[in-house]
């Protein structure tokens, strides 16, 4: 049977509710790369449990999706998720209340030690330079049913 993700025959709209999801900033990161090569999976989900650690990356490319090669990013920091859930191609990622970046795509390079988590951002700016620090709280938000 063919695969559903690399067959592109699923999208967000397959996902009628999902929880928020709140971690907290454990390493702040530094630093931009022009000629990363970052993989990212055809799938446009990952499950998490509780306390998984997950690095976060920024890129401007506007190709950047499932299934993409991503070459321009801006390390921003590894954080842990303090609850279980499931993040999306799609979901906003905020920061001390700001909204930082998209999910566009996840890069399994490090798995099973982290998931490298793809966000596309206006503009490549390290998590340093973001003003991030240990501790900081992030949310993703979720999204209810539609339906009645």
């Amino acid at each position: 049977m063919a695969d559903p993700y690399t067959q592109k025959m699923t999208n967000r709209s397959f996902f009628a509710a999902k929880t928020p999801m709140k971690g907290r900033v454990v390493v702040v990161l530094r630093g931009t790369l022009e000629n990363r090569s970052l993989s990212l999976i055809a799938p446009i989900s990952r499950a998490f449990p509780a306390g998984s650690i997950i690095e976060l990356i920024g890129t401007d490319e506007q190709n950047a999706g499932p299934g993409a090669t991503v070459q321009r990013i801006a390390y921003i920091a590894f954080v842990e998720l303090l609850d279980g859930g499931v993040l999306l191609a799609g979901d906003p990622v905020v920061i001390n209340g700001n909204e930082i970046g998209t999910i566009v795509g996840f890069d399994d390079t490090h798995v099973p030690n982290h998931q490298n988590t793809i966000l596309r951002v206006e503009k490549r700016i390290p998590g340093d330079e973001l003003g991030l620090h240990p501790g900081d709280p992030v949310a993703i938000p979720g999204f209810p049913s539609l339906q009645s």
